[in-house]
């Protein structure tokens, strides 16, 4: 069954820094844009990054800009979140999800598949 698995969250201070995972089996990425979400208690799902498929090009929400910087190597059908000065506002699940074929990262709610998240959390 084709997956995306998400790696590398944990619990990190205020102002730290974090680099999420994710990496694809039994299908490709380099076809699709690729984004990164995230889901906290008591707020809506948010997108906070995506890429298009070469990796010439991405866009984040507002509250990820100057911050986080989304990457991708399709040789190893991996994407990754990079975080930087990290708030506790950050704090959520983080899910990788690919975009459908023919759509961009400008598209809404376009994605095909997703990961089963990652734990974030920033705090003290």
């Amino acid at each position: 069954q084709p997956q995306l698995v998400e790696s590398g969250g944990g619990l990190v201070r205020p102002g730290g820094f974090l680099t999420l995972s994710c990496t694809a089996s039994g299908l490709s990425l380099d076809r699709h844009s690729m984004a990164w979400l995230r889901q906290a208690p008591e707020k809506e799902r948010e997108k906070v990054a995506c890429i298009n498929p070469t990796g010439s090009a991405a866009n984040y929400g507002d509250s990820a800009k100057a911050r986080f910087a989304i990457l991708r190597d399709n040789a190893k059908n991996t994407v990754s979140l990079q975080m930087n000065l990290l708030e506790p506002a950050d704090t959520g699940v983080y899910y990788c999800a690919r975009v459908r074929l023919r759509e961009t990262c400008d598209s809404e709610d376009s994605y095909d598949l997703w990961g089963q998240g990652t734990q974030v959390t920033v705090s003290s």
